[in-house]
C-alpha cells in the first residue's frame, strides 16, 4: 500500500513538472512571436501574443492549484517539498514573462500601425530579446534535467542583458536629441527593451530556483563566486 501511494505521489509530481514545461513552451512561443512582430511589423502576430496571455494565466492557476493539493494531501518533505516550492515560484516567473511578451507585442503594434517616418535601429533590442529568450530556454532545460551548470550559465548571461539595456538607453537618448520627431517611437522602443530585460531577470530567477532545488541553497542576491561555491558544495 505504501509503495502504491509513493508511486502515485511520484506520478503527481511528474505530471505537474510536465505542465510547467508546457507552460514554458507557450511562453517561449510568445516571446519569439512578440520579437518577430516588433522586428518585422507583423501586427497579426502581435495580436496572437496578446490573445495567448490568457492561456498562460490559466496554466499558472491550474498548476498552482495542483501544487496546493499535493501539499495538502501528500505533505511533502525535504527534496519533494523543495520541488513543489520551486514549481510555484517558477510558474510565477513564467506568468510574468508572458506579461512582458505581451508588452513587447503591444509596443510592436503601436510602432508599426502609426505613420512613423524614422524608426531607430532595433538591432540592439533584438540582441537583448534573443539573449533573454535563450536564457529562458536554458532555464527550462535546466529545470527539466536538474542541471545546475546550465542554470549557472543563465545567471552569467543576465549581466550581458543588463549591459545591452544600458547601451540602448544611451542610443535612444542620442536619437531623441538629434531628431525630436522620434521621441514617441523611441519611448515605445525603450518600453519594449525594458520588457525584454525583465524577461532576462525572470529567467535568471528560474535558474536560481533550479540551483535551490538541486543544492538546497538560496543563491539569490549573491555574487557569481558564491554561486560557484554553492554548486561545488
Amino acid at each position: 500500500m505504501a509503495e502504491h501511494i509513493s508511486k502515485q505521489f511520484d506520478a503527481d509530481l511528474e505530471a505537474v513538472r510536465g505542465n510547467v514545461l508546457q507552460m514554458g513552451g507557450l511562453v517561449e512561443q510568445q516571446i519569439s512571436q512578440a520579437l518577430d512582430a516588433l522586428m518585422h511589423g507583423n501586427v497579426q502576430l502581435a495580436d496572437r501574443v496578446v490573445a495567448d496571455d490568457a492561456r498562460v494565466n490559466a496554466l499558472e492557476v491550474a498548476i498552482d492549484q495542483d501544487c496546493s493539493q499535493i501539499i495538502a494531501r501528500r505533505q511533502p518533505a525535504a527534496g519533494d517539498l523543495r520541488l513543489v516550492m520551486a514549481i510555484v515560484k517558477t510558474i510565477t516567473d513564467l506568468e510574468r514573462i508572458g506579461d512582458e511578451a505581451d508588452k513587447i507585442a503591444r509596443m510592436a503594434k503601436m510602432i508599426h500601425t502609426s505613420d512613423r517616418l524614422n524608426i531607430p535601429r532595433l538591432s540592439e533590442l533584438k540582441y537583448i530579446g534573443d539573449t533573454a529568450l535563450d536564457m529562458l530556454r536554458k532555464s527550462l532545460d535546466a529545470f527539466a534535467r536538474l542541471d545546475v551548470l546550465a542554470a549557472a550559465q543563465v545567471l552569467r548571461q543576465d549581466d550581458q542583458v543588463d549591459s545591452s539595456f544600458q547601451s540602448i538607453i544611451r542610443q535612444l537618448i542620442t536619437f531623441m536629441m538629434e531628431d525630436p520627431r522620434t521621441i514617441s517611437t523611441s519611448i515605445e522602443i525603450l518600453f519594449a527593451a525594458k520588457a525584454a530585460e525583465r524577461i532576462g531577470d525572470h529567467a535568471k530567477n528560474m535558474a536560481e530556483h533550479v540551483i535551490y532545488l538541486v543544492k538546497g541553497t538560496d543563491v539569490r542576491h549573491v555574487s557569481h563566486e558564491e554561486v560557484q561555491r554553492a554548486m561545488e558544495s
